[in-house]
């Protein structure tokens, strides 16, 4: 794991803009207000069957400085809390808590280096989905301080359980899959050259490819260049899409214009630069083509394999850095002279980002593809406090806003009723969440 003291050198002086914004008070060694040894969650006991609803369960103790307990009020619903049970997959132990992101208060703080206090109000991005203790369908959850986002006091609870996994989705794949660098938004993080200051061996080794490698230094974004979203209409694309305008990028949305696309061009925080039909994919890409004529080289899916294939379909990998492509002399005056011919190096190459199935074949020549490194927010601590500020200032300051709440269900009880509403594909175009408190 990254040093401590490092992550907290790179996120101190960008804490300190919050502080007339947040609701703060002096820490102690440590604080907690009166909980209950038990509680009521939900338990998965086996695939395909329900959460059920249980008593009397212990609640999960804090351990270590960098962890808090915080009370659950809200809790936003996410497609892999029933994709999971239903196809067996990223169930690491049974009985199992799912639940990846919630907004609540903070309960208990375990050390002096925690910079919440008791009574903050917070939204929990859990991504660590191993440990039950930081799942969210709990009455009382850990979460690690670098991973928990304090809330302006003008976004309600229900709003803020609705953008913290979409946002770390697509704050990686665009600063770690693309190199984009938001230093020029409310001084947030290049995650390229951060990840570089890390010590390789803090990286999980699983991701490690991906981190270092994924993209080269002269192939990164730039402001001006071109995003496609096939998807357009999901959480994550309602987050990639802001994050990458407020980057100076171009954007794309693939949607169905039918039920969505009154509302993408009308929404000014997620309104695009083209917005194209779904409903026929390999019209889509000729739309796409013919429109950016060759400058299309990102894509982001967010459904799948198939739409990944159409999307990779559209990308145009091959052509040259701006850099090479001026003549000697155009700058300082002399005559210029042909360029000389590029060198494989300077190609760039088209990258595709996966955030749910890649396409099935192998990626193409001149086409990298990449998935998101999700752990990289609660592994590496300097990424997770990095985002988590970050999104604190973008919040605090009106720069993005939450997807939009199709309904809210009230009580644990009524999680069961809200993931069969997914599975008949009734919630889309914004989340469900579930008012615990």
């Amino acid at each position: 794991m990254a040093s401590l003291s490092f992550f907290r050198r790179m996120s101190l002086p960008k804490m300190g803009k919050l502080s007339s914004k947040m609701n703060a008070s002096e820490p102690n060694a440590e604080e907690r207000v009166s909980t209950p040894e038990k509680q009521t969650v939900l338990l998965l006991h086996a695939p395909r069957q329900p959460y059920q609803l249980t008593d009397n369960y212990p609640v999960p103790q804090v351990k270590g400085d960098l962890e808090v307990l915080v009370k659950t009020r809200a809790i936003g619903l996410n497609p892999i809390d029933w994709k999971a049970p239903d196809f067996n997959f990223g169930i690491p132990e049974l009985p199992y808590i799912s639940g990846r992101e919630l907004a609540g208060e903070i309960v208990e703080t375990s050390g002096r280096s925690s910079r919440l206090k008791l009574g903050d109000r917070v939204l929990v991005i859990s991504t660590d989905y191993r440990d039950l203790r930081k799942a969210a369908y709990q009455e009382y959850v850990v979460a690690l301080d670098y991973n928990t986002v304090r809330l302006p006091p003008a976004l309600s609870l229900e709003k803020a359980s609705t953008l913290g996994v979409a946002f770390v989705a697509a704050a990686l794949a665009l600063g770690v899959c693309m190199g984009v660098d938001f230093s020029d938004v409310l001084d947030g993080p290049d995650l390229y050259r951060l990840l570089r200051e890390v010590a390789s061996e803090d990286l999980p080794s699983d991701i490690r490819k991906e981190c270092l490698d994924g993209i080269r230094d002269h192939e990164r974004a730039l402001p001006g260049d071109w995003l496609a979203v096939w998807g357009g209409s999901s959480t994550s694309a309602h987050l990639t899409i802001q994050l990458a305008k407020l980057a100076g990028l171009k954007t794309v949305a693939v949607v169905d214009k039918a039920k969505h696309g009154l509302r993408l061009a009308n929404h000014k925080a997620i309104r695009t630069d083209l917005l194209v039909d779904s409903h026929d994919s390999r019209r889509a890409v000729d739309i796409i083509r013919s429109n950016l004529k060759g400058k299309l080289r990102f894509g982001i899916d967010t459904r799948g394999a198939d739409s990944a294939t159409s999307l990779l379909q559209a990308l145009s990998p091959g052509n040259l850095t701006s850099s090479s492509l001026v003549p000697v002399g155009a700058v300082d005056g002399s005559p210029p002279s042909p360029p000389a011919t590029p060198d494989d190096s300077m190609l760039l190459s088209a990258h595709l980002i996966a955030l749910t199935g890649l396409p099935k074949q192998p990626a193409p020549e001149g086409t990298v593809f990449h998935t998101v490194p999700i752990k990289l927010f609660h592994e590496v601590p300097a990424i997770g406090e990095a985002l988590s500020s970050w999104l604190e200032r973008l919040l605090a300051e009106g720069r993005i806003c939450a997807p939009e709440i199709v309904d809210i269900e009230q009580g644990l009880e009524s999680v069961n009723k809200g993931l069969d509403r997914m599975r008949r594909g009734e919630i889309s175009g914004g989340k469900l969440v579930v008012k615990v408190a």
